[in-house]
């Protein structure tokens, strides 16, 4: 394809400095992103690069088109805890070979799984190109793709890794500049907080490839060669790191563009995949560019179940447990997306009501839209310029929607709906909210919406004269239909008002 009109650039954690990004090929754009492990519910925490690197997704989906970019985000059910969970409660029909470990693990994580997949769909989210899980990636697969214990293999072949004590460890000082994204250099690998002390390992800091489990302990049957020409089989479990080497070159080969995660995974995580994958292959980088989103707070504190701020995902939106109610999904994606992708944020109920406060404004507009006479026939494939900047610009979202704030006030303005252009100006907003991941009126049918309104003006003169039963039921019939009312006043004159949104 031809080069695009829109440059991108991006905070490169590798090189901390923001580079101006050249995809390897703009026909196959790749981006490989650290999914959550499926042990529990998902928490707020994960919320964040969820929606983050979709709203990268849907960036470089409109600069390179929807069919050129390959997104990944992995599934982690490769866990002890998961296994222990497995034995504990399939571990007769384990033992009887009625079902594999695979099988075990599956009807173990299947609910945590698909909660995981309706939490980030109500954030908002499109689904990534693929979602593999690290379990159909442990051994050789009959389709080819790389898998675990052949990435092992690779390193061991290549002197980077060595078996001892039943298992396989990668040896840091076999890469000569291993530390390179955390910057922290093999020498300041002490023993102790991060580093398990081990008496078989060559050096403090090397890391397990593959741990052999104990009698009672489920695992899988690997057998790895030695440089002596002898073959070892261990029954055990891979690390946690190999698994994004091994599915992120499955799907996007050896080398690609985008990687992405959480701040808490520079080190260990993404350092040692760097360090497995680069020599694993004989390739110079992973990535080329590494993405890293801030971390989270609740009201102020670290989120922890200590301290009684630890709350998921499914429970913002399905209980009254945080803020005494319930908050729509896309209330949750604007209080993130409120702040840059690369700073903290204090997630509080604060931040959710001014994120729903923004989001009434701009729903307003969409019944203004509808008022004025804005035809869903005129329509444009590109956002207004200020929002589409303010992304390319290393997913600059708060000033994005800064800029729609503004862009909401001009379309609202009695005057300028006489101008020429107003229409344009509505589409290009338009697009500007689905490019960040929200809908619009224009989503939903238009005639709808129109109905909408005569009944919200409807139920407002049943609460003047009192008619709780016909107000309720007209405020049902639009909530059945995806239109959910919220009552309150206007700050100014006190005079009731009714706002809705979308509900997902």
């Amino acid at each position: 394809m031809s080069e695009p009109q829109t440059q991108l650039r991006i905070y490169n954690t590798l090189t901390r400095s923001k580079e101006v990004f050249k995809p390897i090929d703009p026909d196959n754009v790749r981006m490989y992103v650290c999914g959550p492990t499926v042990y529990d519910y998902a928490h707020i925490g994960n919320a964040r690069p969820a929606i983050v690197f979709d709203v990268m997704f849907r960036l470089l989906r409109h600069v390179y088109g929807e069919t050129h970019v390959t997104y990944v985000r992995n599934i982690t059910d490769v866990d002890d805890k998961i296994n222990a969970r497995a034995l504990r409660d399939f571990g007769d029909d384990i033992a009887a070979e009625k079902l594999s470990l695979n099988e075990a693990i599956r009807k173990v994580t299947e609910p945590t799984f698909d909660q995981y997949q309706k939490d980030v769909t109500a954030l908002g989210c499109l689904p990534p190109t693929h979602q593999p899980r690290a379990t159909e990636f442990v051994l050789p697969r009959a389709d080819g793709k790389t898998d675990m214990a052949s990435l092992i293999q690779n390193l061991i072949d290549r002197g980077h890794a060595y078996v001892t004590a039943g298992e396989v460890l990668f040896d840091t000082a076999s890469m000569n500049d291993y530390g390179q994204l955390s910057k922290r250099r093999l020498d300041e690998q002490q023993a102790g907080a991060r580093v398990e002390v081990d008496a078989s390992k060559k050096n403090p800091g090397d890391f397990v490839l593959w741990k052999q489990s104990s009698g009672d302990e489920p695992g899988w049957d690997a057998q790895f060669r030695l440089p002596n020409a002898e073959a070892v089989m261990i029954h055990g479990r891979p690390g946690w790191h190999i698994e994004c080497s091994a599915m992120s070159a499955a799907y996007l080969g050896e080398v690609f563009d985008i990687h992405g995660g959480g701040l808490d995974l520079i080190f260990p995580h993404h350092e040692n995949e760097i360090a497995q994958s680069r020599c694993a292959h004989g390739t110079d980088v992973m990535a080329n560019y590494w993405m890293h989103n801030g971390f989270l707070q609740v009201e102020g504190r670290k989120m922890s179940k200590s301290e009684g701020n630890f709350v998921t995902i499914h429970e913002l939106l399905e209980t009254e447990k945080f803020g005494g109610r319930k908050w729509p999904g896309e209330v949750l994606r604007l209080a993130m997306l409120m702040t840059h992708y690369r700073e903290p944020i204090d997630f509080s109920v604060r931040r959710l009501e001014e994120a729903r406060n923004i989001l009434a404004s701009v729903q307003r507009w969409a019944f203004a839209a509808q008022e004025i006479g804005f035809s869903p026939e005129y329509d444009i494939e590109s956002p207004n310029e200020g929002v589409l900047s303010s992304l390319a610009d290393d997913l600059n979202t708060p000033a994005a929607i800064q800029n729609i704030q503004r862009q909401v006030s001009v379309v609202a303005d009695r005057d300028a709906q006489e101008t020429v252009g107003h229409d344009r100006r509505l589409a290009e907003l338009r697009q500007s909210l689905r490019l960040l991941g929200f809908r619009v009126e224009a989503d939903l049918d238009l005639d709808l919406v129109a109905k909408a309104k005569q009944s919200i003006d409807q139920r407002l003169a049943f609460i003047a004269d009192k008619n709780w039963a016909e107000a309720d039921r007209i405020r049902d019939e639009l909530l059945a239909q995806g239109i959910q009312l919220k009552d309150g006043k206007d700050p100014e004159t006190g005079k009731r008002i009714t706002t809705w949104e979308l509900k997902r």
